[in-house]
């Protein structure tokens, strides 16, 4: 191989103090953070209470549903299990 063909490698220059780590921050003080949550908190758009009532309804529907397709799906399968080793339940 030839020189000038011949790849050069340098050592890493190093880092100046600070570059690789961040700035840290001032910590809140507890009263500020409250203050600060609860300005957020009013920032809220919350529900009314019929929205509450009837996304509590759809949830519960839809978690009595999926609880009765898994009891099917549980009773089934408990069955062909049993009835392919030919144990009788």
């Amino acid at each position: 191989m030839k020189k000038d063909q011949q790849r050069k490698t340098t050592a890493p220059r190093p880092q100046p103090k600070g570059a690789g780590s961040p700035a840290r921050k001032q910590r809140t003080k507890p009263r500020q953070f409250l203050r600060e949550v609860i300005a957020e908190l009013r920032k809220v758009a919350w529900p009314t209470r019929e929205e509450v009532i009837a996304y509590s309804m759809v949830v519960l529907v839809s978690v009595l549903v999926i609880a009765a397709v898994i009891f099917g799906m549980d009773f089934v399968f408990t069955r062909a299990v049993l009835a392919l080793f030919g144990v009788e339940s």
